[in-house]
């Protein structure tokens, strides 16, 4: 694995979830555009401080920046998700979490019913 272009396409992942251009992602986290592109290609080595300026203009947790998973439909989903409730109070992703809980339970009582009629 190499690890700069691994951290490169993660944040081009990222990026792309949140909608924003390399240009809008340069500018919330106080950077140039072309040193951006550099990043998601892999070929700049970048420190821990210009990391940190990228993942808080992403508002996300740091171990997003590092979660490499083979499933791009699912990681993609996975991103979108994370993009949307970044930005929520801790209030609010509480309400959202009680919202998500219920909308699973649901999903998996209708799973279970059509098990029963499929037996």
């Amino acid at each position: 694995m190499n690890l700069p272009e691994s951290v490169g396409n993660r944040i081009r992942e990222l990026r792309k979830a949140k909608g924003w251009t390399q240009e809008q992602l340069a500018e919330a986290a106080s950077l140039h555009y072309s040193y951006v592109g550099g990043v998601e290609r892999g070929d700049r080595n970048i420190s821990l401080e210009t990391l940190e300026k990228i993942i808080a203009a992403f508002q996300v947790p740091a171990v997003e920046i590092f979660r490499f998973e083979e499933d791009t439909n699912r990681r993609k989903a996975m991103d979108e998700h994370m993009v949307l409730i970044s930005g929520r109070s801790t209030e609010e992703i509480a309400v959202l979490t009680r919202v998500n809980n219920e909308v699973i339970a649901a999903m998996e009582i209708k799973n279970k019913d059509k098990t029963k009629c499929t037996d």
